[in-house]
């Protein structure tokens, strides 16, 4: 799995679990939806870092839970680049 696709999947991960649409979480974290969007489209597939800080407040959880998944395990290097 690349990085960005599993950035992806927690994030629709912890939508899903906490019932929120892309909507609500661009509100709770303080980001556009667009910005939003564009990560779960595929269209930024290297988000800043600060983005993933602000949807993990969002979320309402830590950023090493946000990232203690499989899906995060085992990236070659060309998938990072």
């Amino acid at each position: 799995m690349k990085i960005e696709n599993a950035l992806i999947h927690r994030i629709l991960y912890y939508c899903d679990i906490n019932n929120l649409s892309l909507n609500a979480l661009a509100n709770k974290c303080g980001i556009t939806q667009s910005t939003l969007e564009n990560i779960i489209n595929g269209n930024s597939k290297n988000p800043k870092i600060l983005t993933i800080v602000k949807i993990c407040f969002g979320l309402n959880i830590k950023m090493k839970d946000f990232f203690d998944s499989k899906c995060f395990e085992n990236f070659e290097f060309e998938d990072l680049i």
